[in-house]
């Protein structure tokens, strides 16, 4: 963690310089049993791409909306962190799966980002459209969505570095959640106080089986841990888990903390 740190981007490279090899996001989906565990350096790999590809074949612009029509995923947490290094404003609806609240962040939108379950309400957005399959692996669709461009197809070819055009301002809007609208700074001061509530440092692992949809859900799931210098054990229909499996999890991923 570096206190000069004003952007959620900014915590990433801090993370990625303080130990590019260590766990960052491990994703576990318990509908289908996929595992994927991604280090600083992977993460940023991930952010990197999807930056260029916003910026270069998206033509987004700082300040522009991005409606992010996906769950509590370890992609969402890429284009979240994507976006705050382009100092595209990201939107997380209350829940992506609800038609009418996911169409409305939709129309609002110069672009938009959908999982397979709301390709529909996307189609509101009168910008560019982007698809995931949300599929293990990153996987493509197998037949891509008309009218969107897949994001597993488009990703790979795109650079590994990635420098914004304009710097990003850490007192511009960065973040719209729980119908709130936080800029890059706003999202960082209350990430750090999140972390130091729920006695966060480095080293912590937090498991968290929240939504992304509220201010809660993003922080445990994503800005918190990173803030602290830990890391998350990011976890979807963990529900489905039962409480043997929840505390075999515990003890195997060697989880510290967690998001209730």
């Amino acid at each position: 963690m570096n206190t000069t740190d004003r952007t959620p981007a900014d915590l990433l490279r801090s993370a990625l310089a303080a130990d590019a090899a260590r766990p960052l996001v491990t994703f576990y989906d318990d509908a289908t049993g996929e595992r994927v565990e991604l280090s600083a350096a992977t993460l940023a790999n991930w952010v990197a791409k999807t930056a260029n590809l916003l910026q270069g074949e998206l033509s987004a612009e700082p300040g522009d909306r991005l409606a992010l029509l996906l769950p509590a995923h370890w992609q969402t947490a890429v284009w979240l962190l994507a976006c705050s290094a382009t100092g595209v404003v990201a939107e997380l609806p209350a829940d992506p799966a609800d038609s009418g609240s996911a169409a409305s962040a939709a129309s609002a939108a110069d672009l938009v980002v959908s999982g397979p379950d709301s390709l529909e309400a996307a189609r509101a957005c009168g910008g560019e459209r982007v698809a995931l399959s949300l599929r293990p692996l990153g996987g493509r669709f197998p037949r891509p969505p008309e009218g969107f461009t897949d994001y597993a197809v488009e990703v790979p070819g795109q650079g590994d570095h990635f420098a914004p055009y304009s710097p990003v301002d850490p007192d511009a809007p960065a973040l719209v959640v729980g119908g709130e609208e936080l800029t890059g700074a706003q999202v960082v001061a209350r990430a750090r106080a999140d972390a130091a509530a729920r006695g966060l440092g480095p080293g912590s692992r937090l498991l968290s089986g929240l939504p992304y949809g509220t201010w809660e859900g993003v922080s445990a799931g994503l800005l918190a841990p990173l803030a602290a210098g830990g890391s998350v054990v990011l976890c979807r229909h963990l529900d489905r888990l039962g409480a043997a499996g929840l505390e075999e999890r515990t003890r195997s991923e060697r989880v510290t903390h967690t998001a209730d």
